[in-house]
């Protein structure tokens, strides 16, 4: 089966955030029952690629326009700042939210958080460099378009 038929697993972009459900398993929780601390960062890295991943299908033309500005291109984590503010327990039902903050230059920072219902659990800072034939690079400007970055800039 086709990713285009399992939209679900990817989340969704609403009002420019990236929102993306998960359950919590056993897998996922220490000795103590409570979600493992680096489990989070798995959690937010699942939340910037599917967010990247329903740019690119829902905005290909630009996607491919910025694909052929810098071949090869990715976003690697370059910093991040976590606040865990409340422990996720075995069986329930996280939403990883990504929000495009500020970009600059060949950076940008996400925001993002993981919930439960309306009650947020850890919010991060995490700053992604851009990087392309092994070098940081900057951004090109039809992904700037996508992630309607450019408001900063022109405000």
């Amino acid at each position: 089966m086709s990713d285009k038929h399992l939209p679900h697993l990817d989340g969704a972009i609403r009002d420019g955030k990236h929102v993306m459900q998960l359950r919590v398993y056993y897998e996922d929780t220490d000795f103590t029952g409570i979600v493992y601390h680096a489990n989070y960062l798995r959690y937010m890295e699942r939340g910037r690629t599917n967010y990247l991943r329903l740019l690119g299908a829902q905005q290909s033309a630009l996607f491919e326009e910025a694909r052929n500005e810098a071949v090869g291109f990715a976003f690697v984590v370059r910093s991040m700042q976590l606040e865990f503010l409340k422990p996720a327990r075995m069986d329930d039902i996280l939403t990883v939210v990504t929000v495009p903050h500020e970009v600059r230059g060949a950076s940008m920072i996400l925001a993002q958080e993981v919930r439960r219902g309306e009650e947020v659990l850890i919010e991060a800072r995490v700053k992604v460099a851009f990087v392309a034939g092994g070098r940081a690079r900057p951004i090109p400007k039809p992904l700037r378009i996508l992630m309607k970055a450019d408001q900063d800039e022109n405000s």
